[in-house]
């Protein structure tokens, strides 16, 4: 049978691939300040309303906020706000396919930084299936630069979607360290951080149902980053409260989307470690190559193949070792 956190993890990298498109129309439209905003923002009443569907469904009481809860939710959502604008930041850069890269590590971070300072062991059965989709997800970036096509990213509860956009028809990397590889970088362990923080705040409540202790967490973080979103947004550019409004379509597809697919993350995090939950979520790769196959109709080069090869075995291995 399908365990529970397999289930989550996989309807949020399902989300993550679906919000790709509404959150990159929005960086044509405005600042990556603003496009972080946006999720927070939209996505906040149906975090209220998530919530309160589940309360409703137990016994209508909510356990008390301790100070673990409050200082973990209060760190992962000032780094999930940070990291966020980092990835978006990347989508200005021209060299893209290096910052992309590195945000990749983040599977790899999540699992070492869960290890050394959250207490999460990892089996050496599940550091091989991270190993494996780490090098299928290197594999298919560097098949997507060395023929010219990379991708055009994407913004979410924190990852990075393949897409296809050229690099001024070099198609290479331009050197393996530089600002855009910092930025990745960066985001990728604020991202793994991120994700350890939650599981360590939802699991600090104490309470059995698994759904509404990640529902709390998330209600709780998004009304944090809005406010936190909304005055920066006011006193950098106040004038793209409007611009945001304007775009609200966009916005509320981004806001729910976004909502959906936390609320994956964020109960499978509850239900698993997070260095697996990130491990399998990697499956969204699967999922966006699948699409533009289809849709599309684009052919997969052999390294992608390759790559999509790797992270089907990963996979395997990872669903074997829990």
């Amino acid at each position: 049978m399908l365990e529970s956190w397999i289930f989550w993890a996989l309807l949020a990298a399902l989300m993550q691939s679906v919000r790709t498109a509404g959150q990159k129309y929005l960086t044509d439209h405005i600042s990556a300040l603003g496009a972080t905003l946006v999720r927070y923002l939209f996505g906040l009443p149906f975090a209220v309303a998530y919530l309160l569907l589940l309360v409703h469904r137990s016994d209508g009481s909510l356990p008390d906020l301790n100070d673990t809860f409050i200082l973990s939710v209060l760190l992962a959502g000032i780094l999930q706000i940070i990291a966020t604008i980092l990835l978006i930041r990347l989508f200005t850069f021209r060299n893209f396919a290096v910052g992309s890269t590195y945000v990749r590590s983040e599977i790899m971070l999540t699992a070492i930084i869960g290890a050394v300072f959250f207490a999460e062991a990892v089996s050496l059965l599940g550091w091989l299936a991270i190993a494996v989709i780490f090098a299928g997800l290197i594999v298919i970036s560097s098949g997507r630069v060395s023929s010219g096509r990379v991708s055009s990213g994407r913004v979410s509860s924190g990852r990075v979607s393949p897409g296809r956009t050229s690099l001024g028809g070099k198609g290479k990397l331009e050197g393996l360290w530089n600002r855009s590889a910092a930025y990745g970088l960066g985001a990728g362990a604020m991202f793994a951080l991120t994700s350890l923080l939650i599981r360590q705040a939802s699991l600090s409540l104490g309470i059995q149902d698994a759904m509404l202790s990640a529902a709390i967490t998330l209600a709780f973080m998004i009304s944090m980053q809005t406010v936190i979103t909304f005055f920066w947004v006011l006193k950098q550019n106040a004038a793209e409260i409007v611009t945001i409004m304007h775009q609200w379509r966009p916005s509320l597809f981004v806001g729910i989307t976004s909502v959906v697919g936390s609320a994956g993350w964020f109960t499978a995090f509850t239900l698993e470690r997070a260095a697996y939950v990130k491990t399998l979520g990697q499956v969204e790769f699967l999922i966006t190559l699948t699409i533009a196959v289809l849709y599309f109709k684009e052919i997969p080069s052999k390294p992608e193949l390759t790559g999509m090869l790797l992270i089907v075995v990963g996979v395997i291995v990872l669903l074997l070792s829990v």
